[in-house]
């Protein structure tokens, strides 16, 4: 499962990318209002405003690669990684947006990064080394059905 891991980092990295791009292209529009205005309009508006169109472009990305690690590793293992982005958009948003952040919000980033470590090194198999085990276990062997045939005589 390791070997995926390059494909979990860039879904991370492109989810917190996309959030960063949200985010500044929110910070673009000003603060919303929906009075006298159409709501469907206003919604268009805000969807293809260029950063948070580009934000939510890159959210597609983060998830069409996010399909292709779930089609190779468990989700129990993959899932998990994408707490990494939580610690990516805390140091974009304290270097880029200037947002505090303070003791806890670091103390819980260290303890992400832990959980993660720890997940990452639990390892297993991968789909399709899971898949390929189920089916020699189903698959009898001739001396299997000639033992069996011993047993039941």
């Amino acid at each position: 499962m390791t070997k995926y891991i390059p494909f979990i980092l860039f879904t991370v990295l492109t989810n917190a990318a996309a959030q960063v791009m949200l985010k500044y292209g929110m910070m673009q529009l000003g603060a919303l209002s929906f009075v006298g205005v159409n709501p469907i309009v206003k919604i268009l508006q805000i969807v293809f405003s260029p950063w948070v169109f580009f934000g939510l472009c890159t959210f597609v990305i983060s998830m069409a690669s996010h399909l292709f690690v779930l089609s190779k590793v468990d989700l129990s293992f993959a899932y998990p990684f994408l707490s990494l982005a939580y610690v990516v958009v805390a140091v974009f948003a304290y270097f880029v947006f200037r947002e505090d952040v303070n003791a806890m919000r670091i103390l819980g980033i260290a303890l992400i990064c832990g959980g993660t470590v720890f997940i990452a090194q639990s390892g297993g198999p991968t789909h399709a080394e899971s898949a390929g085990r189920e089916v020699a276990d189903a698959v009898a062997t001739p001396s299997d059905l000639h033992n069996a045939s011993e047993v039941s005589q």
